[in-house]
């Protein structure tokens, strides 16, 4: 059953991006009670399974149901900021006002009257302020254990997206950039269609405050929407990229690539499908970093790759030159 966002003259000029570290603890959460997203993430799954295994987050699932049921917005609402920090977005989250909390959280547990009616379930409804401040307390315990360690490389490929989908709007308007978005996503001006996967019965319209668009790490092969209000209309749709961060084995380069820029450099091009530093090429592709760094400088200085610091790390990502170069046929 789709869901449908007519979307007016004010709605399109403030369509905006967002990165909400928040959002993403919360999207990694279900990936663990939603078996059908596990297949673009098997490398983190192994990665987290001990730590899950250690953290009693039991509060939590009773509010993160399998897949069709319904997740309180309030555990990781629309930022009302592009580039907030997970401090910011708990703090916003311990500031819920109770009775939001309760609505969301009694509608989470309606329909399944077990949950419902567990000593567990009963205490949350009945102090919803203390229920929201033990939830922010276990979603920043999950923040720090599952997503902070490998924060930069996701929050790279992340803003990689936004990039991409920048210069799809610069040059195809944006009509290009929501029609690329997902296939689950159809634009027909100025209709913007999901399919959709539950209810979503009382699932946000379109109201004039624009559409918040948020590319996802952990929300493959779905695109979610549907928050009620008092959030914004929002979208969060799989990154482009996302599944360069497993750490597959390094692909072999193009043979022509090879030819042209030598088999290490054409080996670390290739192997850049999402953005990573000197440290984590070099023990990839088994190479000395001060090597890595060469063949990294002058990737970069014929425009086949960027760069930026992420805190202590310059990570580095393919330009569009780059994935041509990787990806065309002529190549291979």
């Amino acid at each position: 059953m789709p869901l449908t966002l007519d979307l007016g003259t004010d709605d399109l000029s403030r369509c905006r991006f967002a990165i909400s570290p928040l959002c993403q603890t919360h999207e990694a959460l279900r990936l663990l009670r939603r078996p059908a997203r596990h297949g673009y993430h098997r490398g983190w799954l192994r990665r987290v399974r001990r730590t899950v295994a250690g953290l009693d987050l039991s509060p939590l699932w009773l509010f993160v149901p399998p897949p069709g049921g319904y997740t309180p917005d309030f555990l990781g609402p629309p930022p009302a900021e592009p580039y907030p920090t997970i401090e910011d977005e708990l703090a916003r989250m311990r500031a819920t006002d109770p009775a939001l909390a309760h609505a969301e959280m009694l509608r989470s547990l309606t329909g399944r009257p077990a949950a419902a009616r567990s000593p567990e379930g009963r205490a949350a409804l009945d102090d919803p302020a203390a229920t929201v401040r033990r939830l922010a307390d276990l979603t920043e315990r999950a923040w720090h254990a599952l997503l902070a360690p490998e924060w930069p490389r996701h929050r790279a490929v992340l803003e990689a997206d936004i990039a991409h989908r920048s210069r799809q709007a610069a040059d195809g308007g944006l009509d290009a950039l929501l029609t690329a978005l997902h296939p689950g996503i159809h634009w027909s001006g100025p209709t913007l269609t999901l399919r959709m996967y539950g209810d979503h019965a009382d699932a946000q319209r379109a109201d004039g405050r624009g559409v918040l668009l948020m590319p996802s790490v952990f929300v493959w092969p779905d695109v979610v929407s549907g928050f009620a209000r008092p959030w914004q209309p929002t979208v969060i749709y799989p990154a482009r990229g996302m599944g360069g961060l497993q750490d597959p084995a390094p692909p072999d380069p193009p043979q022509a690539l090879a030819r042209l820029v030598g088999h290490q450099r054409a080996a670390v091009l290739t192997g850049l499908a999402a953005p990573a530093s000197t440290t984590e090429l070099a023990a990839r592709h088994g190479l000395a970093p001060s090597t890595v760094s060469a063949h990294l400088s002058v990737l970069r200085e014929a425009g086949l790759l960027t760069s930026r610091r992420a805190g202590l790390h310059v990570l580095y990502a393919r330009t569009e030159l780059g994935d041509a170069l990787v990806r065309s046929p002529a190549g291979r």
